[in-house]
């Protein structure tokens, strides 16, 4: 008979994708501003608590997507395959009077510049607040999972995945200095959502890849002495471009925009528009969309968000398209997630 948990955390947190203004909400930027659209298949943490004498093992991790399980506390070769997990519950550390079984599952492929692990860390780290007294406010939740992969794990990160994990919905933040960051919802008309979520094709490009490797590339090129001044500037342009269209329900402004965007994404360095990419949008194009964005940092593998036209007959067909140009091509459909990080306990309080 299975043992029953003193209690159950539940946390949900949503990725992004058509990240306009992507790379200007870096330190090497120090300034910027990001619209971004927050969508689910969404990161699901769930934490099981028991009483610490109840368990042989004090933390347990089960990632789901590897069917893998290993004991925290001991030095299995699993554990280290999966350092964000750990340093989020390093970072956090639970109460020592209890011990927690915590799972963690995405629909969103690794490593598919979707922002999955800022969600990751967005929803654990959201997952572990509950387990003691009073609540981080979800601004807190984004600040911390940010610490956690640039101070603790070392790594090159935006603060624009946080902040759209937190809160959902499609945003428009504002990089004042960074890491000093504020995100404001940007009102859009309900039937432009609905005509915009219809239209959104995500195609993950069957590679996963590591943004901050690419961050390095780029740092170097952009901090050398001939560097293009205004290469960041054009980013900005995009992503207020972008905000102007949604708020006026101008989606084939939008389009254009993340057109613009993934244009001086290539600007910063060629090899952030990978041959997949290009190979892709090149038949997106001969179906007459919109706009599409290289989402996240761009390079080998990764993902692209495709805007279709108005006719779902030939977004379909679109699709079908597409996955004929290589086999490890996966569509991964979306839809917007309106609302951003949730998480509550069972049994209710």
């Amino acid at each position: 008979m299975l043992e029953r948990p003193l209690s159950v955390v539940k946390s949900i947190a949503p990725v992004r994708i058509c990240d306009l203004g992507g790379w200007t909400d870096t330190w090497f930027a120090e300034h910027g501003c990001v619209c971004n659209i927050a969508v689910a298949p969404c990161v699901e943490v769930l934490i099981r608590v028991f009483p610490a004498d109840s368990r042989s093992a004090r933390i347990t991790v089960h990632a789901e997507n590897f069917r893998e399980r290993f004991d925290l506390s001991h030095g299995s070769e699993a554990r280290y395959r999966y350092p964000l997990i750990e340093a989020a519950i390093q970072h956090l550390e639970p109460p020592s009077d209890v011990s927690l079984e915590i799972s963690v599952y995405s629909d969103v492929p690794p490593g598919a510049s979707t922002g999955t692990s800022a969600s990751v860390l967005v929803a654990l780290v959201g997952a572990l607040d509950c387990l003691t007294p009073g609540r981080m406010s979800a601004h807190e939740i984004a600040m911390e999972a940010h610490r956690v992969e640039v101070e603790t794990l070392g790594q090159q990160s935006g603060v624009q995945d946080q902040l759209a994990s937190v809160y959902g919905g499609i945003n428009f933040i504002d990089i004042v200095k960074y890491p000093f960051a504020a995100a404001s919802q940007i009102p859009v008309r309900q039937d432009v959502l609905w005509e915009l979520e219809s239209r959104l094709i995500l195609l993950f490009l069957g590679r996963s890849h590591l943004s901050s490797d690419i961050h390095e590339t780029v740092i170097a090129e952009l901090t050398s002495p001939s560097s293009d001044p205004q290469a960041l500037e054009r980013l900005r342009a995009a992503a207020r471009r972008g905000r102007d269209a949604l708020s006026s329900g101008d989606l084939d402004a939008f389009g254009r925009a993340a057109i613009d965007n993934t244009e001086a994404q290539a600007a910063l360095n060629p090899g952030l528009v990978s041959d997949d990419a290009r190979a892709a949008i090149h038949v997106a194009e001969g179906h007459g969309v919109c706009g599409y964005k290289i989402n996240g940092a761009g390079g080998d593998g990764g993902s692209l968000t495709i805007i279709s036209g108005a006719d779902h007959v030939a977004k379909r067909a679109l699709i079908r398209e597409l996955l004929e140009i290589d086999a490890s091509f996966v569509h991964i459909p979306v839809r917007l997630s309106q609302f951003g990080l949730r998480r509550w306990t069972y049994p209710f309080a």
